[in-house]
């Protein structure tokens, strides 16, 4: 069996494979997601951003908390940004769609790593160790909509309660499936730190 990782880069929250709806299969050796706050180069339809052009466009620190208003997927391949419109702190569920061509022996989950060694947390990002000081924040949407101001859970290595049940703690999959799950980040206020990291979004199941 494999899994195939698409993000929804369309406006409309409707399921992968519905008539019209684009989702984008992410290249997983060479593409990667951008938080950001945007910019007139790190935009949607804008070629891929050189490293001065990513640092405008970060999220500036603040005596509030600030939500991070763009995931934007790089595609390597086409030198180009695609807005993935529906993830965030929206009331959206097609948005991360983790596509499972056969049953798995596992339920699948997602945790975020600092890197592909997937044995720390010490990114600024992921709480420098504390999963519950992570910036980011998951919910799993494979049955029903994540709700209006959805809080989820802090996402950071394995422990408990910091990685998500991709198929809603349902189990593991008798039969090809497609789950998602909605993303949101938040730097938290007067956050003492400016940096640039590239954590790791990974994905764990066994198979048969």
């Amino acid at each position: 069996m494999s899994l195939s990782f698409y993000v929804n880069t369309d406006t409309q929250d409707l399921p992968r494979g519905t008539s019209g709806v684009e989702f984008t299969l992410v290249n997983l050796v060479n593409d990667y997601i951008i938080f950001t706050a945007g910019s007139v180069a790190v935009a949607d339809a804008a070629d891929l951003p050189t490293p001065a052009e990513l640092n405008s466009a970060g999220v500036l620190i603040t005596t509030s908390d600030v939500e991070v208003a763009h995931q934007i997927l790089a595609d390597v391949s086409d030198n180009l940004l695609r807005e993935i419109h529906n993830a965030g702190n929206q009331n959206k569920r097609y948005v991360y769609c983790f596509a499972f061509d056969a049953a798995t022996a596992s339920e699948p989950i997602l945790e975020i790593w600092d890197d592909s060694t997937i044995d720390t947390i010490t990114d600024y990002c992921l709480g420098e160790g504390v999963a519950n000081d992570s910036f980011f924040r998951g919910i799993t949407t494979t049955e029903a909509l994540p709700g209006v101001g959805w809080t989820g859970k802090r996402l950071a290595g394995s422990s408990d309660n910091h990685f998500l049940w991709l198929n809603n703690e349902a189990g593991a999959l008798s039969a090809a499936k497609d789950l998602y799950c909605n993303l949101r980040e938040t730097v938290p206020a007067n956050f003492d730190t400016s940096f640039s990291e590239t954590p790791v979004l990974v994905v764990k199941y066994t198979t048969n």
